[in-house]
């Protein structure tokens, strides 16, 4: 596995990181089974995929404890990043919460969760534009101060956002959504986090499955059910798409993840995708990607590809997009 350079804070991760939202909670990307999840975190150390991502709120803290399992024994390997910022609503759900006083006890939480006594990546998870971007980094600014945690990052702020929170302390990454599916940061955002030296970190990056496979069949519980693009009308609408980069793959003699992983890739030397799965078949499938070199010609034919048939459907819905670049 090559490694690349986060932002320019010349800490060096592994070039395919690994989501690992889906490995403890039945919510996301239907029902979880521990063993092997367990056994997907240990096979992506012998891969060299040592850069993992969780939230306290996946799971509700449940992923974080399932991390820590591994973690008791392997955590030199590991570059570890979690995040803060989402509370339980009382009904079920999950609200934004970054209030500077509620920081130090979270990332204590989650430090507690995850058995370890320092995190390396430690993000906030959205921007409340009624909380002052400079007070909430300087109350997470404070927890480096105190060896908490190594670096700082935002997930799916704005480049206004990302502005005010540098001018407070350097911030290594912003995680926000980035695939052949959706391309908003490429207008703005990914622009910023060159100038400013911020890595980007591309969650979500096969299209939540979308890309692999266009009509996929959803558990009761997949919070997918909930995403326009999971619409059947939709999946019709983006199925020419997806069609086409099989296509493509197949005469590359890769799978279609492996395009869209290698596509993203070659955005940028600083993007450090993390695709998520919590099976050991998928995670060796995406971890290959890192070896895939796409020419000029094959460039080429995916922008041709990607203009020919522009992407159908909102990536979230009309409550959950209010929250993202802030």
């Amino acid at each position: 596995m090559q490694t690349r350079e986060l932002g320019r804070t010349g800490q060096q991760v592994s070039a395919l990181g690994l989501g690992c939202m889906s490995m403890a909670s039945d919510y996301a990307y239907g029902p979880s089974d521990e063993r092997e999840a367990v056994a997907t975190l240990h096979r992506a150390l012998e891969l060299g995929v040592t850069f993992w991502d969780t939230a306290d709120v996946y799971g509700f803290g449940a992923n974080e404890e399932l991390l820590g399992k591994v973690l008791a024994t392997r955590r030199p390997e590991v570059f570890l990043a979690t995040k803060f910022g989402f509370v339980a609503d009382g009904a079920g759900g999950a609200k934004v919460d970054v209030r500077p006083e509620r920081i130090a006890a979270a990332c204590d939480a989650s430090l507690r969760r995850l058995g370890v006594d320092t995190i390396d990546l430690y993000y906030a998870h959205r921007i409340d534009p009624a909380v002052p971007v400079e007070d909430m980094v300087g109350a997470m600014a404070a927890l480096v101060q105190a060896g908490k945690v190594r670096f700082l990052g935002l997930s799916e702020a704005s480049a206004a956002s990302l502005r005010r929170a540098v001018a407070t302390h350097p911030v290594a990454a912003l995680q926000s959504e980035y695939s052949i599916f959706t391309r908003d940061v490429e207008a703005e955002i990914l622009p910023t986090c060159r100038e400013l030296g911020i890595g980007l970190v591309p969650f979500s990056p096969l299209g939540r499955g979308l890309l692999t496979d266009p009509g996929p069949q959803l558990a009761e519980k997949d919070m997918r059910r909930a995403l326009p693009r999971f619409g059947a009308e939709v999946g019709d609408a983006n199925a020419p798409l997806v069609a086409g980069l099989r296509q493509l793959a197949a005469e590359k003699s890769i799978s279609t993840a492996q395009l869209a992983l290698a596509w993203l890739l070659a955005q940028d030397e600083h993007i450090v995708p993390i695709p998520g799965t919590k099976q050991r078949k998928y995670l060796e499938d995406n971890a290959a990607a890192a070896s895939v070199t796409l020419s000029p010609d094959e460039q080429q034919r995916l922008a041709a590809l990607l203009a020919a048939h522009p992407v159908v459907g909102a990536r979230y819905g009309e409550g959950a997009l209010r929250l993202v670049n802030n």
